[in-house]
């Protein structure tokens, strides 16, 4: 532990090799910038709120993040308190009442009995800097090692404009920086620790002060949740109420926190019902939504390439991304696709099915965007933590080209640009590659930020159109009815002409419309004649220029010339194809005002 070899005067140097092999890696890189004399000042973020493994007395048990401070990073020192805006100053000693009792003498002597000290921020750090010069004008042989964990920190020095900061926050932040800043407090045996699960919800000029040490604590990975399955499964209930093994149920719990993990074998022990894979799965994906605060929903896909009707190509190439992934081989997947075209061709249902292939979770990403200063970032850093520990996972995002922002200033103070950033970083993380498989959609590729869908990123432009064969349009119609589990007639599907324009979002409406038409007249099989009837009765959109503008633009956008049909091919691959297709695409946009 920290200053566990040190005196009152300095830390010790070199401490590195006395820390326990147990001690978390964050927890090492904690005590390696302490005793490098650089700062005092650390703000622990991320999964805060979750247990942490502490060995007492040689046996397992799992603490918070402010006991383990107190009893296994400071635990020789002589006083470590704790301050929240709810509880106010306490004293922390863990189950250690000769301690605790020390301080109480200590303290009491100097602010009076603990239930009158005060709560009020601005009090609270007016009195531990007093207590702070005091130690300091000490004699070094009776100065006291002083630790102080501020818990939920962004409500103290919370992220804002120095504009807008109140004059209490702003002073607040300027104690913080201080005494991070302050030379003679580095030289003595005194730390300050904020917490708070979203750095970004923390005032940037404290987190990136050169003087400040921002910490992640990271979701635990599989040794950590192996080892807390197994402290778990002691008494030998947990055996008897799951159908999996130690190892299996550690697999299987990537992306939970040891508290979620917690309610989720609780949940196996203490109910009537066996926890097997479905119920499991139900748990987690409660768990994970719940953890990334209903900024994420988890999809099971329930189909696979081969309800997908059409694009052979593409489905190849896919399918052999995914086979290379199920088998581990992560460097041969690319980071990511694009998945673009027209509305109404498939694009969220092919991702889907390319999900269910590889059979691994499919994430779809909701608005993650706030109106409230720090927040919309806080949110997306909460959610690529927990995608980074899930994978491999599919990432589906929709309407890309409107969700993920741009580089440039919106007016929003910056907020869109840092998203961009954000995910353009993590999208471009090569050590997540096979991981974290990335599925932009839009039917507006042209729109989307360069950064975002060059190689590196999203790599595999895959274009969807409208489908135009006959026995294309037939198949959608078979296809429609068998995703919605509909009873099609043997010669249900009458002849469409390609010049309608069908979209399977248009054809999977007829097949329903029509499966309506026979419910009215008692019938659960659709027949021809109902077909014929909604076919005859719907009318497609008519927004024609706004829909060969975005077949043109995933034309242009397409990675491989075998994604294309066999007329765009020939197109694009005459010679001046492309500046032809760019410049009924620039006169679309005129003639829709764009």
């Amino acid at each position: 532990m920290i200053g566990a070899a040190a005196t009152a005067e300095a830390p010790a140097t070199g401490p590195a090799a006395t820390l326990p092999a147990w001690y978390p890696g964050w927890a090492r890189e904690l005590a390696d910038a302490y005793f490098s004399r650089t700062t005092c000042v650390f703000v622990l973020h991320g999964n805060v709120h979750d247990l942490i493994h502490a060995p007492v007395g040689g046996q397992d048990s799992y603490v918070s993040l402010p006991e383990f401070l107190s009893t296994q990073v400071f635990g020789s020192w002589d006083l470590v308190l704790g301050y929240d805006l709810s509880r106010g100053l306490r004293m922390l000693a863990g189950s250690d009442a000769g301690r605790l009792r020390a301080m109480a003498q200590y303290l009491t002597s100097r602010w009076g009995e603990p239930a009158g000290w005060p709560r009020d921020p601005e009090k609270v750090l007016w009195m531990l800097e007093a207590l702070i010069e005091r130690t300091l004008l000490d004699d070094p042989a009776n100065r006291k090692s002083i630790a102080i964990v501020f818990e939920y920190g962004q409500y103290l020095v919370p992220a804002g404009d120095l504009g807008s900061l109140a004059q209490g926050t702003a002073a607040r932040l300027v104690r913080f920086l201080s005494w991070a800043q302050n030379p003679h407090v580095k030289r003595v045996n005194i730390a300050f620790c904020l917490s708070a699960d979203r750095v970004a919800e923390v005032n940037d000029r404290l987190v990136q002060n050169p003087y400040v040490t921002a910490i992640e604590v990271p979701l635990p990975d599989r040794d950590q949740r192996r080892a807390f399955i197994d402290a778990a499964a002691r008494g030998g209930q947990l055996a008897k109420a799951t159908d999996f093994s130690g190892d299996q149920l550690a697999d299987m719990s990537n992306g939970l926190s040891l508290v979620n993990l917690n309610v989720v074998l609780a949940q196996a022990v203490h109910s009537d019902r066996r926890l097997d894979a479905r119920r499991f799965r139900t748990l987690k994906k409660t768990m994970i939504e719940r953890q990334c605060r209903d900024l994420v929903e988890f999809v099971e896909p329930a189909h696979t390439l081969d309800l997908v009707v059409g694009y052979e190509e593409a489905k190849q190439r896919l399918r052999q991304d995914a086979e290379w992934i199920s088998c581990g081989q992560s460097d041969a997947a690319p980071m990511g696709y694009l998945i673009c075209g027209p509305v109404g061709t498939g694009k969220t249902f092919l991702s889907e099915c390319y999900a269910g292939s590889i059979g691994i979770p499919c994430v779809v990403l909701k608005n993650f965007r706030s109106k409230y200063v720090g927040e919309t970032e806080g949110n997306l850093q909460q959610v690529l933590t927990v995608l980074r520990s899930l994978g491999p996972v599919v990432v589906i995002v929709d309407e890309a080209d409107a969700a993920l922002g741009s580089r440039r200033a919106e007016g929003d103070s910056g907020t869109s640009a840092r998203v961009f950033s954000m995910i353009a970083s993590q999208m471009g993380n090569t050590r997540f590659r096979g991981k974290i498989i990335w599925m932009l959609l839009t039917s507006r590729p042209d729109l989307l930020p360069i950064d975002l869908k060059r190689q590196g990123r999203a790599e595999v432009h895959i274009p969807l159109m409208y489908p135009r064969r006959a026995e294309e349009i037939r198949a959608m119609f078979a296809t429609m009815a068998r995703k919605n589990r509909l009873g099609l007639a043997a010669d249900a599907v009458p002849d469409v002409s390609a010049d309608r324009r069908l979209t399977g979002a248009d054809i999977e409406s007829i097949v329903l419309n029509a499966r309506r038409l026979g419910l009215a007249e008692g019938r659960h099989e659709i027949t021809r004649g109902d077909l014929e009837q909604a076919l005859n009765e719907f009318v497609p959109s008519a927004q024609g220029l706004e829909k060969e503008l975005q077949e043109l633009a995933a034309v242009l956008e397409c990675t491989q010339l075998g994604f294309l049909p066999d007329e765009w091919r020939a197109k694009i691959s005459q010679p001046g194809g492309t500046t032809r297709l760019q410049e009924r695409m620039a006169a679309i946009k005129q003639l829709i005002g764009e």
